[in-house]
């Protein structure tokens, strides 16, 4: 006599054989598509994934890169920037303008409060509260030029990362070396990442000029110089396999007489034990001895921007993701600050840059770009200034170019932009200036000027033994 139990327990049994066989096929599944996606860059995509083709009505250009740029231009020296910026400006500037074409450097149309809506779903919040709320704002919108490119040996590292870099909660990036750990993003926070990993040079000597501009207009410049030895994207000096800095950096304020000879030392973290991202050294010459910096993440105050930037906005944004939920929305075509020459030229002054309520916007250059859209929420239970956070990052360098910041009311409060520049003789790409617009206090901050000051060396060279606390002691010892 058959046992009735028997169809079932059979049909239970296939069951659980066919779901263990799909659980075992499952990670070859995902090893498979990640590879199919690999496969692209290089091609349809470019090697750290923006997409390489024109959009279908051409106002979007297909992908030049290093081609817009006389090849000359990708072997200067510090020195012989320097000396174009001081003895023949106008040169220099008319050598940046050959990245892109005579045609293109006028603009086709401007966003000003009265027509933004012929533009608006290629507006981003935060232009469209400027545009709204100061009537002497505007955009100039100009034909595209997409300029930006990195050395090949970041784009053969990211094309290897894309197969495997993984990233575990917000914080844990492995498997990725060198280059762009994530070029085809499938969460929110992969792209941020993007953004803090890219290749910057392999060090450099920045000189910052910075500022606060009230209402009335009126600002002071702080002057300072930096150095920054790049920890992971550096294949001239490759970081060990157990490394756990991003980077190091030291900073000098110059000016003004108040705070010069304030010296800080950070060391940018990576990894499960990074906590805010950053550990950090002050000294400052009154106090004449060095501190540990408790609270130089998140939404604390840096050092001299009296509130208007947080720790984590600097470079746009840094630091640990973890306070965030972190949301794709995914590639949108947007209008955002790009091939800013005009605006970083030493023949423009800061006191013809920077206005009341913003700064000159008839140096500003705007194009229509792909943008990766990521939404930041703040997580129940933990705390920041801004609840909300949304980034538009540029497909083809992952640099951030504009964030909207929003309160607890979830009402717009700051507006972030980066007036992106490809650099073609280290190459990068980089905000210049950086800018952060408080809607409520109606001033501004401006980060990374150098119009007055002399031009970055990404020639700079640095022991890692330069960046350690005792040397900050040492140093500080000269002042």
């Amino acid at each position: 006599m058959r046992d009735s139990a028997t169809p079932s327990t059979n049909r239970h049994t296939r069951r659980r054989l066919a779901v263990a066989a799909l659980v075992a096929v499952a990670p070859a599944l995902t090893w498979s598509a990640a590879q199919a996606d690999a496969s692209k860059l290089g091609g349809e995509l470019t090697p750290i994934g923006a997409i390489r083709a024109a959009n279908a009505d051409g106002s979007i250009p297909e992908f030049t890169g290093e081609k817009n740029f006389p090849e000359d231009m990708k072997t200067w020296t510090p020195e012989h920037l320097e000396s174009l910026r001081t003895q023949d400006a106008k040169k220099l500037e008319a050598e940046f303008q050959k990245a892109i074409k005579p045609e293109l450097l006028k603009p086709f149309d401007t966003v000003t409060k009265a027509n933004m809506a012929k533009y608006a779903d290629k507006l981003t919040d935060g232009h469209k509260a400027l545009l709204e709320k100061y009537p002497t704002y505007k955009m100039p919108l100009f034909k595209g030029v997409r300029t930006g490119f990195f050395p090949k040996e970041i784009e053969e590292a990211t094309i290897k990362n894309a197969s495997t870099a993984k990233l575990t909660g917000t914080d844990l990036v492995t498997g990725a070396s060198i280059g762009f750990p994530f070029p085809i993003p499938k969460s929110g926070a992969e792209v941020i990442w993007n953004h803090r990993m890219k290749y910057r040079g392999n060090a450099v000597t920045r000189y910052n000029n910075q500022a606060i501009v009230k209402p009335d207009g009126s600002y002071q410049i702080t002057k300072l110089t930096e150095e920054v030895k790049f920890k992971y994207a550096n294949f001239k000096d490759p970081a060990a396999a157990d490394n756990k800095y991003l980077l190091m950096y030291l900073s000098e304020t110059i000016s003004p007489p108040r705070v010069a000879g304030q010296l800080t030392l950070a060391h940018e973290l990576i990894g499960p034990d990074a906590g805010s991202g950053r550990a950090a050294w002050i000294f400052s010459p009154g106090l004449g001895r060095v501190n540990r910096a408790p609270d130089v993440g998140y939404d604390n105050p840096a050092v001299g921007t009296d509130n208007e930037q947080y720790f984590d906005q600097i470079d746009v944004f840094n630091g640990s993701l973890d306070r965030y939920d972190w949301k794709l929305i995914g590639r949108k075509e947007m209008y955002i600050p790009y091939n800013s020459y005009q605006m970083n030229s030493p023949l423009v002054k800061y006191k013809d840059m920077l206005k009341p309520f913003h700064v000159n916007q008839d140096n500003a250059r705007y194009e229509l770009h792909r943008v990766w859209v990521v939404e930041a929420n703040v997580k129940q239970g933990v705390r920041h200034n801004f609840a909300k956070r949304v980034f538009y990052v540029d497909e083809d360098s992952w640099s951030i170019a504009a964030v909207d910041c929003y309160d607890g009311r979830g009402e717009l409060w700051k507006v972030q932009e980066a007036h992106l520049i490809t650099a073609p003789f280290v190459p990068t790409v980089t905000g210049s200036p950086e800018i952060i617009y408080d809607l409520q206090s109606t001033r501004y901050f401006v980060t990374a000027m150098a119009n007055e000051d002399k031009i970055s060396d990404f020639h700079a060279s640095f022991d890692d033994k330069e960046f350690e606390p005792s040397a900050l002691k040492r140093k500080s010892r000269t002042k």
